[in-house]
């Protein structure tokens, strides 16, 4: 089997040659590895070309089965568009609405010039547009699509890779975009005082999350979309908001991706234990990330048998705990424990809960591919 063919036929439930290996990659962990290139941490947030570039070298050096390309429309003219000054040997570059710290462990720190406070009694739900220009990334960082050419990142990956891997397009749920608008706390404040005018909201971000999905699914050559929605755990809303504020909106957007014959999987942080049927409901094909204890409640073998005949598995090696601060022997006995319980079921595909920290050594990273070159084969 290509890489490709092994990624896809977990996604599909069917049984690979071996334990496909992908991991998503933190945007620290990027650029720490990258320090070895002469790609800069601006240039990976802004550049296509750059991206890319970093997305190849870097499936190379660890010899994963596929590639999320979590970041998509760039825009060309960006290096017109801002002057960058260094400031304590980081880049820091000024756009005309914000500026832009390129920290060299972590997600771009943005400062915006004017901050808007949304009223969400007074707000009009209108003044959110049904095709999205953005995906919020994490507070003050965005990812801002440049629509009149939108998926360059992923001509260039197929050209460069001619289709030997997987590649995975990511989108952002319509929960986010609502604690985006909103703010974390004033949105979960909404969700209690004000829950029609929050369901108006979401219903407004999926069409444009929908559109954003479809035009993925329609226009580059991915074979499954991740939507990202990590604060949809238990350590932020309980499992009656789950149902009421993320389920109906994530299954709209499933719903739209899997009739264009695409894969569809969501990506929750943190403790999901008491979701994990209500998440099957959603109609996705697959869930990523699976947190174990201490920073998750998920036990992968309970999880196969609650869930793992409705849709694919992908995660449960602590990226943290395991990957970053335990042994040898700990990082040989997960990695091997979460293959072998894999193997046991259909449709898994090894990889680290969450993101790849940061300071994570690339040994400790290259070797999850090794065991399952080593025991994984079916």
């Amino acid at each position: 089997m290509t890489p490709r063919e092994r990624i896809v036929a977990a996604m599909n439930m069917e049984q690979p040659d071996r334990v496909p290996v992908m991991s998503q990659f933190s945007i620290g962990f990027m650029i720490q590895q990258l320090k070895e290139t002469d790609i800069n941490p601006m240039e990976l947030w802004n550049d296509a070309e750059k991206f890319a570039e970093a997305l190849i070298w870097l499936r190379e050096r660890f010899n994963f089965d596929g590639i999320l390309v979590g970041i998509h429309g760039h825009d060309p003219n960006w290096r017109e568009k801002t002057t960058v000054e260094i400031v304590d040997g980081v880049e820091v570059a000024t756009f005309h609405d914000r500026k832009e710290t390129y920290v060299d462990d972590d997600l771009p720190v943005g400062e915006f010039f004017e901050e808007t406070a949304i009223d969400v009694d007074t707000f009009d739900v209108n003044e959110i547009p049904e095709e999205l220009d953005f995906i919020a990334a994490s507070k003050n960082c965005y990812v801002f699509i440049h629509l009149e050419d939108p998926y360059k990142i992923f001509r260039i990956l197929d050209e460069k890779l001619k289709g030997e891997y997987s590649l995975h397009g990511e989108i952002s749920s319509p929960l986010d975009y609502l604690l985006d608008l909103l703010g974390y706390e004033n949105a979960l404040v909404a969700m209690m005082f004000n829950p029609e005018k929050v369901k108006e909201i979401l219903a407004k971000y999926t069409i444009g999350v929908i559109k954003m999905a479809e035009g993925l699914c329609e226009n580059t050559s991915i074979d499954a979309i991740k939507i990202s929605s990590p604060f949809a755990g238990s350590d932020f809303i309980s499992p009656e908001h789950y149902k009421e504020y993320e389920l109906p909106y994530l299954s709209r957007v499933a719903t739209a991706v899997k009739a264009k014959g695409k894969f569809v999987y969501v990506h929750t942080c943190g403790h999901i234990n008491d979701r994990l049927e209500m998440m099957a409901e959603a109609g996705l094909s697959g869930l990523e990330c699976l947190d174990p204890e201490p920073i998750g409640d998920v036990a992968l073998d309970d999880a196969f048998d609650r869930i793992g005949d409705q849709m694919f598995i992908k995660g449960n090696v602590d990226s943290v705990n395991t990957l970053l601060n335990g042994s040898d022997d700990k990082i040989n006995n997960d990695v091997s424990e979460r293959i072998k319980i894999g193997m046991k079921n259909k449709g898994y595909i090894l990889s680290t809960a969450c993101s790849i920290a940061p300071k994570v050594k690339k040994e400790n990273v290259q070797i999850l591919s090794k065991i399952a070159n080593e025991i994984g084969n079916y």
